[in-house]
């Protein structure tokens, strides 16, 4: 099958062209694009897939602060987080949240990636609304193009760009719990050259004691159109984000202040939580080169190259160790990517056809210390490790009638993971080791043309995720029986999906997709001793997520826009003790409505309902203790955008939270370990307010 693939794809090189029949006067018709769905610019309507972009301007309407803010509204995605801001936020996409959410969501920045080689998420705070010009969320799987990690589905954040006169944008806003945020840009062209240069601070004292953050950062793009047949461009991104941490909480403390952090708790071992935070430093480099050769097709080339210098203090684990306490680390981790790619587009035979071929190619040293103290006095121990991966795929789409499209794709990669730890402490930590994965994925899809921009498609996808350096290496201060497992292999597993976007009014749009993924290999924790509380990963998990995903949208010229998603998982086990529980921390239903009424003056009322259904705590994988509660939140915000002139003004003033509901996104079942459950509690009624304007 491989070889018949590869076949096919390659006539489209070497048959003729055939010309397709064009009228003088034919109006070229220009749609939404999305280019993550297939790595090359592509109408949404013609890809196989529940797809939603994200301009800056909605983001800039909302009032919100970070990208977290603006996802989560989304049909199909949840967060949760720790602190209750965006810094360590987990998401969860299509049910891949359970006890491991990390690593089943790709997300990337201008085609780069941002998902850590470690199990742990990326810092949401890293990336400053202000520099992002849209936001593409293509729902379901794309190991085909992208390799490990997109399983739920793929985000990919684009940066601004600039075009036509130079314009400067500016804006002040303020809120609860010490929130400001400002933001400044100007982008503009001239002659060949464009340019966008972004800037962004963002603070908060935060709803919980000890949950400030900081953040700051932007961005720069340059272009330049040496001829037409050539262009470059070079996209410079920076941040720091400065976090605090500050633990969870039981239900009685919760009646007490939800507001406390982490007290101390010497009946379950636990010191204050009154000085865990941490410190991120993102850099991220994009180089990009665009060759047009015209009947021949197009080349493109970028290299990538992201820096990750991540410190943690986290002294209230002190308790949990002895004699030493591997608590407070440091972690710098880089990526250096090279990714060619061919597009062409050539008739096969009658047909309209369009093929991509690429190649990934990445480098990822990794590098983490741990030490005795804050001041990093004595190390405790140093690791150092690297994944590298090479993929090659290849796409193919084809017309097999004006408004019926097959596409077809496949992909192999190769991934090793090296490297050693040294362990001053315990000896018994050391290795020096290597592992080599060998990974292939494949896709088909229909997608139905109908009427004026309605569409209808099926999918089917293999997919895989490559395990996570501290799933195959132990270097987390853990006495690992196998320091490093060569035993583990990849998660593997298939995905069917059918949809549909509907117009039955030029003005109205009903989306519906059905989704079913079946995962196996899944990585596990097995102990095989109880006695001695011995353990390691092994690829024991079967999953099957299950989903429905309904969306609405009504524009009324001039009066009002109504919108609205509804989301129904159901994530379960498949096999082992737990077979048909369902899976921790996976919610059944996840609910998004809201209005624009367009008032007389300039004025916009926007109301807006959020509801996020019931789920297993975390660690409940028999489903025997209490739920995680769902919760409904209320958000009103009022818009006033004059014009006078060049100058656009808007003014900006809105309630999170309208009726403080008191609720919590994460929980942990302890119960099963003699202790009480544990809370991360969410914020409270949350006003914002402020101004923005552009010349």
């Amino acid at each position: 099958m491989k070889k018949l693939l590869f076949f096919v794809l390659l006539l489209s090189f070497v048959l003729p062209a055939q010309a397709r029949p064009t009228q003088e006067n034919e109006p070229v018709k220009m749609g939404e694009i999305v280019v993550t769905a297939t790595r090359d610019a592509q109408e949404i309507r013609k890809t196989p897939a529940n797809v939603t972009v994200i301009t800056a301007e909605e983001i800039s309407h909302s009032g919100a602060t970070t990208v977290v803010e603006v996802l989560d509204r989304l049909e199909s995605i949840q967060f949760r987080t720790y602190s209750g801001n965006a810094s360590q936020a987990a998401i969860d996409m299509r049910g891949f949240g359970g006890d491991n959410p990390f690593g089943k969501t790709l997300v990337m920045l201008d085609g780069s990636r941002l998902n850590r080689t470690d199990m742990s998420s990326i810092n949401w705070l890293s990336l400053p609304v202000n520099t992002i010009e849209r936001i593409e969320v293509v729902r379901g799987p794309g190991s085909v193009l992208y390799g490990d990690a997109a399983i739920g589905g793929v985000i990919n954040i684009v940066t601004k760009k600039g075009r036509g006169k130079p314009k400067f944008n500016a804006s002040l806003l303020a809120g609860s719990y010490g929130l400001q945020n400002e933001r400044a840009g100007l982008i503009g062209a001239t002659g060949k050259w464009t340019y966008a240069l972004t800037g962004e601070n963002n603070y908060s004292s935060g709803c919980r004691d000890r949950s400030k953050y900081s953040a700051q950062g932007g961005g720069l793009e340059m272009g330049y159109a040496a001829h037409d047949l050539f262009n470059l461009s070079l996209n410079v991104s920076f941040n720091r984000a400065d976090y605090q941490m500050p633990g969870a909480l039981t239900k009685e403390q919760m009646r007490q202040d939800r507001r406390q952090y982490q007290p101390a708790m010497p009946l379950y071992w636990m010191n204050a939580n009154d000085d865990n935070d941490g410190r991120d430093k993102n850099t991220q480099v994009n180089l990009g080169v665009k060759s047009f050769w015209g009947a021949f097709g197009q080349m493109e080339m970028n290299l990538m190259y992201g820096r990750k210098d991540l410190e943690s203090n986290m002294p209230s684990w002190a308790s949990s160790w002895s004699p030493y306490s591997y608590i407070y680390s440091d972690t710098n981790a880089e990526t250096y990517t090279i990714a060619p790619k061919y597009i062409l587009e050539k008739d096969l035979w009658k047909f309209r056809n369009k093929v991509i071929i690429g190649l990934d190619y990445y480098s990822e040293p990794y590098k983490k210390k741990y030490f005795n103290d804050r001041e990093r006095t004595v190390a405790l121990s140093s690791a150092s490790l690297r994944r590298e991966s090479a993929g090659y795929y290849i796409r193919d789409e084809i017309s097999l009638l004006s408004n019926l499209i097959f596409s077809v794709g496949y992909r192999f990669e190769q991934t090793s993971i090296s490297g050693s730890n040294t362990d001053f402490v315990a000896p018994a930590n050391n290795f020096d080791n290597e592992k080599t994965y060998r990974a292939e994925a494949c896709e088909a899809g229909l997608t139905w043309l109908w009427g004026k921009k309605s569409k209808a498609f099926v999918r089917y996808a293999t997919v895989y995720r490559i395990p996570f350096l501290d799933e195959v290496a132990s270097f987390n201060g853990y006495s690992a029986p196998t320091p490093f497992l060569t035993s583990l292999e990849k998660e593997q597993g298939v995905s069917m999906e059918a949809g549909t976007e509907y117009y039955p009014l030029e003005n109205l749009k009903l989306g519906l997709a059905l989704f079913r993924t079946d995962m196996e290999d899944e990585i596990e924790y097995v102990i095989y001793n109880p006695v001695l509380s011995l353990g390691e990963n092994r690829n024991t998990g079967k999953t099957r997520h299950d989903g429905v995903e309904f969306s609405v949208a009504f524009l009324w010229q001039k009066f009002l826009k109504a919108y609205g998603n509804l989301t129904c998982h159901k994530a379960t086990y498949e096999a082992g003790p737990h077979q048909h529980k369902e899976m921790p921390m996976v919610p059944n239903r996840l609910i998004n409505a809201g209005l624009e009424i367009y008032l007389p003056f300039h004025v916009t009322l926007k109301p807006e309902i959020r509801h996020t259904g019931d789920a297993y705590l975390s660690g409940d994988s028999d489903n025997n203790a209490e739920k995680l509660n769902a919760y409904t939140l209320l958000n009103v915000s009022l818009l006033y955008k004059p014009s006078f002139g060049r100058l656009n003004l808007t003014v900006f003033a809105g309630v999170e939270n309208l009726t403080d509901t008191l609720y919590s996104s994460f929980g942990l079942d302890y119960v099963q370990f003699g202790m009480e459950n544990f809370y991360y509690p969410m914020p409270g009624r949350t006003f914002k307010g402020g101004l923005s304007f552009e010349f």
